[in-house]
């Protein structure tokens, strides 16, 4: 390696851990009262342009209904912007929601941080049971001991050897091939409320969800902090979707 600073052993114990996600909503126009109006179209015409920031409180049976008899579409009249950093294997599970429209970062065309995912002391480490019917369990000390020393290991090396590529002039697309998966990435996720509901029924397990679902813990992370955001701007529309089973309409 040369004396490049961003190659420097300086750089390298510059490779942070950590145990957690970011979501943040950056851009958000949904509310209650857009449902209303989307589902008054049908029976009022014109006249449904008079519920256009219409208080929600006094309709909550009619979101209640819309959701309980599966009328999907009133729940798509808005939107949410979520910038959310997380481990890349987070991202191929989140990007198998196809309703989301998504843009993420490039290591393509930038270095990509060395910050990477090491499963925190409160990790459930080992699965027992068959796939659909399998639980996690705790794991014991020296399992705690060895994925924290075996990570911390195998992403050192690995990101030593992407700066070693990209110090010889192997391309960002070349040398990125070595990073594993726990590298940290971060994109932008826009949504309406229904693909946000699918996405929460599938990504969060809970014991009133009418079909449980059982999602990795690191995707789940990403969920709980999405649907409070949800929960806030739109709370009578969250309150159905818990009511009625939390089935996405």
């Amino acid at each position: 390696m040369t004396d490049d600073p961003q190659n420097t052993p300086a750089a390298l114990a510059e490779v942070r851990f950590r145990s957690d996600v970011t979501v943040e909503l950056v851009k958000c126009s949904a509310a209650d009262a857009d449902v209303l109006f989307a589902a008054r179209v049908s029976t009022a015409g014109e006249q449904s342009l008079e519920q256009v920031g219409a208080d929600a409180g006094r309709s909550a049976g009619l979101i209640n209904y819309l959701m309980r008899d599966r009328h999907g579409s009133p729940f798509e009249h808005n939107s949410f912007t979520f910038f959310v950093s997380a481990p890349i294997f987070v991202f191929r599970e989140f990007m198998r929601h196809r309703t989301f429209s998504y843009n993420e970062e490039s290591g393509r065309y930038r270095r990509l941080e060395p910050v990477f995912y090491l499963p925190g002391p409160d990790r459930k480490l080992v699965q027992e049971g068959k796939p659909g019917r399998y639980v996690f369990v705790d794991g014991t000390e020296e399992q705690h001991k060895l994925v924290y020393e075996a990570t911390c290991d195998v992403c050192t090396a690995a990101y030593r050897a992407y700066l070693e590529m990209l110090d010889a002039g192997v391309a960002r697309e070349v040398a990125r091939g070595v990073l594993p998966v726990s590298i940290y990435s971060s994109m932008y996720a826009t949504c309406n409320a229904r693909a946000l509901m699918h996405f929460l029924s599938l990504r969060t397990k809970r014991e009133d969800s009418t079909f449980p679902s059982f999602p990795q813990r690191e995707i789940e992370m990403v969920a709980e902090k999405m649907e409070a955001a949800f929960a806030s701007a739109m709370p009578l529309t969250h309150a159905a979707f818990n009511r009625n089973g939390r089935v996405a309409p």
